[in-house]
């Protein structure tokens, strides 16, 4: 990236609670340029202490806003749209996350019903200093940053900005992150870019259903790459190969997850099916998105290293 290049500024008043094929797009973009997207939280910014009881100061199902959607010039159904994530920056100091009646990982819910009393609502408010999340009793969470939401519109559904799913959406997945570039497929011309979500910190699974939820300012590139759509969305670090799989029950998530990243060795790193199997089953590794949304996501990964030994030439035949 040029010093000198200046990034494009996206923001809106108007918001998306849907990954939709249908709104006006609230930009057009070229396929690489630089963009900074400003995204609100998860609460469209009406949780600011802990008086704001979610059930007060929100409209179901009006949350998790969503940037968006953005039209990328020269997106056509079968590509792919490869979004680099340069930086994440916070826009206040201070980030907001909640206890919800019948939400979350730990009690009863619509989709699992029980006869348990719900949740004491609570707001929990957290300053952000110094590249820490401060919570109670000393303890400090690093600043990891990264996109919840991050999706392309389906060919004919509106899907809630809640839910994950082969486009994308509220993948709720921590590898989001500046650094690494997510793969969506396109299905609709100009692929509609949506993203929001933002989260300052999280733990594998976003226990209780609400992270440390932040505004932001997102620099990122969305590129348009011809002919390449896989079924579900990929990531690629410097360092890993992964796949995003969502549906529940949570094995099928995973499963998902692997045969996807299995297909992909197979298709485009050189491996026989059967040692891409045996590889993933002794070197694969899994990270749990979310354990919370209408469908649980899971991540697949292998470190790339392992995965270009067969199209390098250094791979084995199984036996040694």
């Amino acid at each position: 990236m040029s010093l000198a290049e200046t990034a494009r500024e996206i923001r809106t008043e108007n918001y998306s609670y849907a990954f939709s094929p249908y709104p006006e797009p609230i930009a057009r973009v070229a396929s690489g340029e630089l963009l900074d997207i400003f995204t609100d939280d998860a609460f469209e910014s009406r949780v600011q202490s802990v008086d704001d009881l979610p059930s007060k100061v929100l409209t179901d199902p009006y949350l998790n806003p969503q940037t968006g959607p953005i039209f990328v010039e020269g997106a056509e159904p079968g590509d792919t749209l490869c979004v680099e994530i340069l930086e994440i920056a916070p826009e206040r100091d201070f980030v907001a996350s909640a206890h919800i009646p019948y939400f979350g990982g730990l009690t009863g819910t619509a989709a699992t019903a029980m006869l348990n009393e719900p949740l004491p609502e609570r707001v929990f408010i957290y300053p952000l200093r110094d590249g820490f999340v401060e919570m109670p009793h000393g303890v400090r969470i690093p600043y990891a940053p990264f996109l919840g939401t991050i999706g392309t519109a389906p060919l004919f559904e509106a899907i809630s900005s809640l839910t994950p799913g082969p486009f994308g959406g509220n993948m709720d997945v921590a590898d989001v992150c500046a650094g690494n570039v997510v793969r969506l497929p396109v299905r609709v011309e100009g692929a509609y870019f949506y993203t929001g979500d933002a989260h300052a910190a999280q733990g594998d699974g976003e226990l209780c259903g609400v992270a440390c939820e932040m505004t932001a300012r997102v620099r990122l590139r969305l590129t348009v790459e011809k002919g390449t759509a896989a079924p579900w969305p990929r990531i690629v670090s410097p360092g890993q190969l992964m796949s995003v799989g969502s549906a529940r029950p949570m094995e099928d998530a995973a499963r998902i997850a692997y045969h996807d990243l299995l297909t992909w060795l197979e298709a485009d790193y050189g491996w026989d099916r059967w040692e891409a199997y045996q590889l993933l089953t002794q070197a694969g590794r899994v990270r749990l998105g979310n354990m919370v949304d209408p469908q649980y996501s899971v991540v697949a990964k292998i470190d790339r290293e392992l995965a270009e030994a067969a199209r390098s030439g250094r791979g084995g035949d199984g036996v040694r």
